[in-house]
């Protein structure tokens, strides 16, 4: 720190000695007050005397605190600057010693001039442990630096390219919609590289330091009042949209108001922003549980986060309440379609009860890794976002609910998507209160004692068995949803891309206990269909109509012999499918779920034997009975009426004044073999990806959408 008397002082204080100093209470400045000092600080970092007077008069403040404040800043400048300096200085000391080993590397080779043999020198190996090991350790170093530049500077410092990790793709270039692949021979699989962990590692292997827990405290408690405040108030910050009615963030107004002079704002970024409010049927207490729990908080949206880790607990909170609680957390968000790519964060995620049977909730992005930001296909930071929980009288709660990020594509997102991803709807704070909504239904439905469901063979299921088919079909419909993310993270191996909306093949060797052991092959693709949500839901989950659409049905109809209820809309139920006309096949059924939201919907099914099904209608655990999700997600376009942008002209089918048409992702999955040292051959990938185009081309002829 700076003494009293530097960079413009006029000696020490007398008030420093003053003992009723230390009674005052702490002063925060007001956004305008520091918006004005920051300015002239850009002009004047060392103002004199009466500068200082000026300023005092001008923002209210006493002299002795305009003095204060600028040797703070001045302060922390210098700070910025020795850290910046310190990066980058590691990043060239880590070059030299890269260079170094590749010298190592390269003198091996080298021959004696006279005897034609390799030189005689000192003991390689040795010298080549030393360093690596040096190596390593200003890896370390320059991570930790590195993390702590990213803090003040508020952006990641980007590695050089001799620190970039080395693309590997495996590209079998399957067509789309029935093409034939073009490729080489059988792949074996155990080469694939599939078995990465369920979160990227982290550079920083060592426990954080109490400067940088203090530090993220300090961040998410900053944007926790920033959360309050934009989701209680209105105009100036936010405007209602003139085609929808949504409310639009006016960014002008937010950056004025909540000035971050440290973040450099990238012209090519775009910011999506978001709020919205429903009452959900869960207390505010449960659902705070549920939040702070991140496996629970990702059972609580399956259909968004398809992976979540708590990092790092930094501070438990008040038993009871969780007031306080603060963790540092991985999140993988996704829009159900290989055609968006899936965000990652690491984000600080921050309870504080505000008062009785109120709740806030704040994320807000922390980066440790570059790994995050470089790896990924579509660079994504989390500003300062969450909701407010109010208890309501009846055990149900009202919630508010903010999302704001900021977003670079490294590749465009496909014109289909895009009117969905650019407007918000696709990560936005509507799809997480509609999904929030339908969920603590099917939880309130969970918990019924009473039955509502139709009997199988002349047997109605104990409340004890409907839970265990409904704990049945969640389990599937998160399967499902995790083999259309298709990242690394859930150990799959994409075989071959998507270039327009082509079918992309994953493949991936199976082991965990409720699937099938061996190499499961998964395809997927992505459609525009000129139809409302709404109609195209309500296809695919009738029974009579099953036969127009799935191939391997053989056109044999479907009866359904149990139903169980678990929502409000009559579309949201677990059914069980038998096919009515192939009596020798009668212990082979099809287990599945519907479900529907504003935001979007699913249809999902898998073949379960009769003795899994009967299991789970005792209420015995199904954990380990095995699933292979197949299905549809369905949702709007994101298109106003008003319509136009790319992609196909606006219909005259229209879902409320939101949409035109439907964004439908089609997905399979299929064991190829259960033998562990089995091999992938093209045959297996052109059965699938035959297979998928089919029950395209049978989707659009059924609907009458065949030139769309």
């Amino acid at each position: 720190m700076e003494s009293g008397s530097g960079g413009g002082g006029s000696g020490e204080d007398p008030d420093v000695s003053d003992p009723q100093r230390k009674k005052k209470r702490y002063h925060r400045h007001t956004g305008r007050q520091i918006q004005e000092l920051e300015a002239v600080f850009k002009e004047c970092p060392h103002p004199d005397e009466k500068q200082r007077s000026q300023l005092s008069r001008d923002l209210g403040l006493e002299p002795r605190q305009i003095k204060f404040w600028f040797q703070n800043r001045r302060t922390q400048m210098k700070a910025q600057h020795e850290r910046a300096d310190n990066c980058s200085l590691r990043v060239e000391n880590d070059k030299i010693r890269c260079e170094n080993i590749a010298i190592r590397e390269a003198m091996k080779n080298v021959i004696c001039p006279n005897c034609g043999g390799p030189p005689v020198g000192q003991d390689s190996y040795f010298d080549e442990q030393k360093l690596r090991m040096e190596n390593a350790r200003l890896k370390e170093e320059l991570d930790r630096v590195a993390s702590v530049a990213t803090k003040y500077i508020g952006r990641p410092i980007p590695l050089l390219p001799f620190m970039q990790p080395f693309p590997h793709s495996l590209d079998l270039s399957v067509g789309s919609f029935g093409g034939q692949p073009i490729g080489g021979p059988s792949l074996d699989f155990n080469f694939l590289p599939g078995s990465s962990s369920s979160v990227p590692s982290l550079p920083l292997q060592t426990s954080i330091s109490d400067m940088e827990k203090s530090l993220m405290a300090e961040v998410a408690s900053n944007a926790l009042e920033e959360v309050v405040r934009l989701l209680q108030t209105n105009e100036p910050l936010w405007m209602k949209s003139p085609i929808d009615g949504r409310d639009v963030l006016n960014l002008e107004n937010y950056w004025r108001i909540f000035p971050k002079p440290n973040l450099l704002r990238n012209p090519d970024i775009r910011v999506e922003a978001s709020r919205d409010t429903s009452v959900v049927m869960m207390s505010g207490m449960a659902l705070v549980d549920m939040f702070m729990d991140s496996n629970k908080w990702a059972e609580l949206f399956p259909t968004i986060v398809s992976n979540a880790k708590t990092i790092e607990v930094l501070t438990s909170g008040i038993v009871g309440s969780r007031s306080s609680s603060l963790q540092l957390m991985y999140a993988e968000m996704q829009a159900l379609s290989p055609l968006v790519p899936t965000r990652e964060f690491y984000f600080l995620h921050y309870c504080q009860q505000i008062e009785q049977g109120l709740w806030a909730i704040a994320d807000v992005s922390f980066d440790f890794s570059h790994e995050i930001q470089f790896g990924s296909p579509s660079r994504a930071r989390k500003l300062p976002s969450g909701c407010l929980i109010q208890d309501l009288p009846n055990g149900y709660s009202k919630v508010s609910w903010m999302e704001h990020v900021e977003v670079e594509d490294m590749n465009p997102t496909h014109r289909i998507y895009r009117d969905l991803v650019h407007s918000g709807m696709a990560f936005g704070a509507e799809r997480w209160i509609s999904t929030l909504q339908r969920m603590c239904e099917r939880f309130a439905c969970l918990m019924l004692t009473s039955s509502s469901s139709r009997d199988i063979g002349g047997v109605i299921p104990s409340p004890e068995g409907r839970r265990s088919l409904m704990k049945l079909a969640q389990r599937m419909v998160n399967n499902f949803c995790t083999s259309i993310s298709a990242s690394s993270g859930h150990r799959w191996t994409t075989l071959s891309g998507l270039n327009d909306v082509g079918v992309r093949v994953t493949v991936h060797k199976s082991s965990d206990p409720g699937q099938p052991n061996g190499m499961v092959l998964g395809a997927a693709t992505s459609m525009w269909l000129p139809l409302p949500p709404e109609t195209v839901f309500n296809f695919f989950r009738d029974e009579r109509t099953r036969s127009q659409w799935d191939v391997l049905s053989n056109g044999n109809s479907v009866q359904e012999v149990a139903h169980v209820t678990n929502g409000s809309h009559p579309g949201n139920s677990i059914s069980i499918l038998r096919q009515a006309l192939t009596a020798s096949q009668n212990n082979m059924l099809i287990l599945q779920e519907s479900c529907t939201d504003p935001s979007g919907s699913l249809v999902i099914y898998a073949p379960v034997d009769l003795q899994a099904i009967n299991m789970a209608m005792s209420g015995v655990d199904t954990t380990y009975v095995p699933l292979l999700p197949s299905g549809f997600t369905i949702s709007p376009d994101g298109r106003p009426v008003q319509g136009g942008g790319a992609g196909p002209s606006t219909s005259s089918h229209i879902q409320g004044n939101r949409s035109s048409g439907s964004l439908i992702t089609v997905a399979f999955q299929i064991l190829v073999s259960s033998l562990p040292s089995a091999k992938l051959n093209l045959e297996s990938v052109t059965t699938v990806n035959n297979l998928i185009s089919t029950t395209v081309h049978q989707i659009k002829a059924a609907l009458n959408c065949s030139s769309s």
